[in-house]
């Protein structure tokens, strides 16, 4: 099975994940990341990703425990890099998580 596109995780965000994230949200984010290496980023969308503008998607992990996000940009080279991942807590995304997934997009560029 041939990968279109490489996933990069920020510096943490993945042993964040790993460690921290429960394990029905964590399988689906992984099942996410694999439709996106072999898809690309054009061909999913809605319940699994979603355009937050100005450069940035979210991944949407949901299972029993909750829901996972992770905020991603992309690259000309075809690589999706993953900026931010946390466990949303409200319906709508943390001002603070978005703030540092902007922070990290502009150290990027």
């Amino acid at each position: 099975m041939e990968m279109k596109w490489t996933v990069v995780f920020y510096k943490g965000i993945a042993d964040e994940i790993e460690n921290n994230w429960p394990q029905g949200i964590r399988t689906k984010l992984s099942r996410i990341v694999l439709a996106l290496q072999i898809n690309g980023p054009e061909e999913i969308g809605m319940p699994y990703t979603k355009p937050l503008g100005k450069g940035l998607f979210e991944m949407r992990a949901q299972g029993k425990e909750g829901n996972g996000r992770a905020i991603f940009c992309l690259s000309a080279k075809k690589q999706i890099f993953v900026l931010n991942a946390f466990i949303k807590k409200t319906q709508k995304t943390p001002a603070k998580e978005l703030n540092l997934a902007i922070k990290r997009f502009k150290e990027l560029k």
